[in-house]
């Protein structure tokens, strides 16, 4: 009797992987022909195209949600989980517009807009000198509903691949929850019986953002979301409210999560994402299956690449800024070409700092470079995105 419930409940399992594999097909068919058909009907969105801001929503203190649906009333392309969207703004006081990347906050199934989530960003407590984030004070302060914003289509090469069905570790830390939930949303909207663990830190319930979103998730019994609040107060319920009070570690996810053999996608501030990417390996994650996001010279992960290892033992070379008749000695501890210039007193124009955007693009008049990371942007021929590069050798760029 016993081996007959065995035999019955494996065909029913294998039944429903095989429903599961035929349902996930037809929804990548279906993606792809709405991606080919928007494609069509968006024919020319190179650049920036003109959006309405149909909503702003508080979502917790400091932190917007803002749908944008198009000027031109023409159809969106969908996005993978996990892309990203770049704004060109014209903040008040500023001679230049101010170029920042966003994260899209939504699930890609959503056809009728856009949607990023935003916090204002204090200044840093440990620099006092450095001012508040200017796009994100911009958009709490200055953008309301009916603005037009310019913006670039979707992209970035930090997303979550819905063709496979490997379990996948979500870690996210504050705003850096967009991304992450962007990501979960599609899993549970496609039908797909993946298994995703989500882990969000917050300080307490006065940043706890997109609670409905993550509500909504936990009812899906593929999904678990752990909500960890590391200063959670007394008017917190444990169990309510949050999840675990402390912060998203390592030590808790090895004894939440029955191995290590999962794919994690990480996105929160460069503390956050150093200490986990650290632990991580330190646990046996390959490097292969750590992904993570992130805009900004404080956040990128500060990982050496084969291409910049070669550079970093080689000799030092020299660096001309043809324009500014500048001739600097590189020396290979250099982070980038951008924060070389800087500190040079040079000023070379810079949006993301990621490698994102492609404000920081400079032609190259002879030599060549090395990335250290993938860029999104791809520059024009014969340019280099200066915020991502190291140069090879003797290098003159047309700064």
């Amino acid at each position: 009797m016993m081996a007959w419930s065995t035999l019955t409940r494996l065909r029913h399992e294998h039944q429903q992987q095989k429903l599961d594999r035929e349902r996930l097909a037809l929804l990548v068919r279906a993606a792809k022909y709405r991606y080919q058909e928007a494609q069509e009907v968006v024919q020319g969105w190179n650049g920036y195209r003109k959006f309405t801001v149909a909503q702003k929503s508080l979502e917790c203190e400091d932190v917007y949600s803002f749908y944008l649906v198009p000027h031109d009333r023409k159809s969106l392309p969908p996005f993978k989980p996990g892309q990203y969207l770049t704004f060109n703004l014209e903040v008040p006081g500023r001679d230049k517009p101010v170029v920042r990347c966003y994260s899209l906050s939504d699930s890609p199934t959503r056809s009728d807009c856009y949607r990023v989530t935003i916090k204002r960003e204090p200044a840093p407590a440990d620099k006092p000198g450095v001012p508040p984030g200017v796009a994100s004070g911009f958009f709490a302060d200055h953008v309301k509903e009916g603005d037009l914003l310019n913006v670039k289509a979707p992209t970035g090469h930090f997303y979550l691949d819905l063709s496979k069905n490997t379990p996948i570790c979500l870690l996210a830390g504050g705003v850096g929850l967009t991304p992450m939930l962007s990501m979960a949303k599609a899993v549970a909207e496609s039908g797909s019986r993946r298994e995703v663990w989500l882990f969000f830190g917050c300080r307490s319930s006065a940043e706890h953002m997109l609670r409905e979103d993550l509500d909504a998730l936990r009812r899906h019994d593929n999904i678990r979301v752990f909500v960890c609040y590391s200063r959670p107060g007394k008017a917190s319920v444990r169990g309510e409210d949050y999840d675990h009070e402390g912060r998203v570690t390592v030590e808790l996810l090895k004894e939440k999560l029955p191995s290590n053999n999962y794919e994690f996608f990480m996105c929160g501030n460069g503390a956050f994402m150093k200490t986990l990417n650290d632990g991580l390996e330190a646990w046996g994650v390959p490097e292969k299956d750590i992904h993570y996001e992130a805009f900004g010279p404080a956040t990128v992960k500060k990982k050496t690449t084969p291409a910049v290892a070669a550079t970093t033992t080689g000799p030092a070379c020299k660096v001309v800024f043809a324009k500014s008749g500048k001739e600097v000695e590189w020396s290979p501890t250099q982070a980038n070409l951008l924060d070389f210039a800087l500190e040079q007193g040079l000023r070379i124009e810079s949006g993301c700092r990621a490698g994102s955007c492609g404000v920081c693009s400079v032609a190259i008049k002879s030599g060549s470079v090395d990335y250290v990371k993938t860029p999104d942007a791809a520059p024009e021929g014969g340019s280099c995105l200066t915020c991502i590069c190291r140069p090879k050798g003797d290098l003159v760029l047309d700064a």
